[in-house]
């Protein structure tokens, strides 16, 4: 791999999120050279920018990891946002890596898009059968849309891409501010106030018997990089842990970890979201030699740790 990428440019949008901090620290650690330019230098759903941005830097890879985010809280609040600007920044950058003869794009889909209703482990041959679950569905068919482009332009012009479909992240660096945090962090940042206060309930959103899969920052960084070098296709690829957890359990293991010994009281009020996720990651075990290797405990800790380190950082709002 060392010697594949020290012979290429690499463009990461999104490169200083979540994500895109650990896939450019891995690329640079194989001796890629990495460009991870800021939302402030490249507003990337304003029509053009992809392609400035583009003509300025000239990658031989893009990596497109900019995105409009949150949980099912910010989707609620935030629908149209979240369906218009992720659907204009994967349109634009798509249109601009084409135009500007990029040898490789890969594009981040979401687990989000899957039909609400379908068999479990998710396949990606169901990804189409259904409409997605109402709370993530603006940003679900946004993504997808970048599905179809990627495929009628590989079809029409021959254009090269990877298309990763993550289950939900989780790890050092994640999003803890509430308006934005997914459920792991929201609900370590809930336990950790909730012992520091003294606190004896904390309040957990729905029922607790819907479960998630969860992969760790660096497992899905690995898997984004290899794609980028040995794949080329326009099928979509599941990257997730094979294992199913419910956030009932998910709620009591952080509560473990952080040490907070409280009750969790359940909000049936609020929407648990998708009933069941859980993806077939076999696709990406034969076509890219990928699997997942951290530990649900583990990967948590280290989480946990990273935030009780971080936590100015770990909460800042949303730009």
């Amino acid at each position: 791999m060392a010697e594949f990428w020290a012979q290429r440019k690499v463009l990461v949008t999104g490169g200083n999120g979540f994500l895109g901090r650990v896939v450019v620290q891995q690329l640079t650690d194989l001796g890629a050279e990495v460009v991870a330019p800021t939302h402030d230098e490249y507003d990337l759903v304003i029509p053009g920018v992809a392609s400035d941005m583009l003509a300025t830097h000239r990658p031989s890879h893009l990596i497109h990891l900019a995105a409009r985010v949150g949980g099912i809280g910010y989707n609620q609040v935030e629908p149209a946002a979240l369906y218009l600007d992720n659907l204009l920044m994967g349109t634009h950058v798509i249109e601009a890596a084409r135009t500007h003869g990029v040898e490789k794009t890969v594009l981040l889909g979401t687990v989000c898009s899957y039909p609400k209703f379908t068999p479990v482990p998710f396949r990606e041959e169901s990804f189409w059968d259904g409409y997605p679950e109402e709370t993530n569905a603006p940003y679900g068919v946004a993504k997808k849309a970048h599905l179809v482009h990627a495929q009628v332009n590989n079809a029409q012009y021959g254009q090269k891409f990877a298309y990763l479909i993550p289950t939900n992240l989780y790890g050092p660096g994640d999003k803890f501010h509430p308006a934005v945090s997914h459920v792991i962090p929201a609900l370590i940042k809930k336990c950790v106030e909730a012992k520091e206060s003294g606190a004896s309930t904390i309040d957990v959103w729905g029922t607790g018997s819907a479960s998630r899969e969860y992969l760790y920052v660096e497992d899905a960084a690995a898997a984004i990089v290899l794609a980028a070098q040995v794949h080329e296709g326009v099928e979509p690829i599941n990257l997730g842990s094979d294992r199913e957890i419910t956030i009932r359990e998910t709620a009591e293991t952080i509560a473990r970890v952080t040490g907070f010994t409280g009750e969790l009281k359940w909000d049936a009020s609020k929407p648990d979201g998708q009933p069941r996720r859980r993806i077939d990651p076999s696709r990406a075990a034969e076509m890219l030699g990928w699997r997942a290797t951290m530990g649900f405990a583990e990967g948590l800790q280290r989480t946990v740790d990273w935030y009780l380190a971080n936590r100015e950082l770990a909460e800042s709002p949303p730009r």
